[in-house]
């Protein structure tokens, strides 16, 4: 398991720690960004560690070979001068080396492998952050918006339900009694009145024809009294 990968279960634990708390979804992007950026701070110097380590290392490894190269030689030489005991001795010294020699090997394999896996965390952990940051505002707009459709919603809700819209419709309603009550101060003319008025009128207007008649009656007889030429 790679260094990233257990850094990316504690961070998945604490987020999902602050998603039960209902924490501010704007604060975790935020706070996931921050442990990302802190992470490969801490992976990356890790790697430097582990490139500085193998350095060492193959510094070791040349001093350990020169010097096993130098008690061969020097066992060569005691065999040249017939010191096959100083020979022997000599190959001890060398056998030393070589094994030391081929445990540095060993561990110049293991820190190439260490070098490798902190390399391809720091590239997917980039990779990752680098999503999160193209995403971070887009999730904080749409957060956003959502806030504020909820905060309408609710509005409307409790303006449904609110004493005030109680309120607002029992003073329509005072007005509405008060305009019948109006009504019932300065009634206008009943049916009755109106058909009466009506029935005034036509008994007026029978008089004058009436008297109209008469009139030109009367004109008719006095031209028919007149003499005929």
């Amino acid at each position: 398991m790679g260094i990233f990968t257990r850094v990316r279960d504690i961070i998945s634990a604490n987020l999902n720690a602050m998603l039960d708390k209902a924490e501010d979804p704007e604060k975790l992007i935020r706070l996931m960004i921050k442990e990302m950026e802190d992470t490969l701070v801490e992976i990356k110097a890790s790697c430097a560690g582990a490139i500085a380590a193998k350095k060492k290392i193959e510094r070791d490894c040349q001093t350990v070979e020169t010097r096993a190269g130098q008690w061969g030689e020097k066992a060569q030489l005691a065999v040249d001068k017939g010191r096959e005991d100083l020979a022997r001795e000599a190959l001890i010294q060398k056998r030393r080396y070589t094994e030391r020699s081929a445990a540095l090997q060993k561990e110049r394999t293991e820190c190439d492998a260490l070098i490798r896996q902190y390399q391809e965390d720091i590239t997917q952990l980039e990779n990752k952050l680098g999503t999160v940051r193209e995403k971070q505002r887009l999730l904080i707009q749409r957060h956003i918006h959502a806030q504020k459709r909820k905060r309408a919603q609710e509005d409307l809700r409790r303006l449904d339900s609110s004493e005030a819209f109680v309120r607002f419709e029992q003073f329509e309603n005072r007005i509405e009694r008060m305009e019948a009550e109006a009504d019932l101060v300065n009634p206008g003319p009943s049916t009755e009145s109106q058909l009466s008025e009506e029935f005034t009128r036509l008994e007026g207007d029978e008089e004058i024809e009436k008297e109209l008649a008469r009139l030109k009656a009367t004109v008719e007889q006095k031209t028919a009294a007149l003499p005929q030429d």
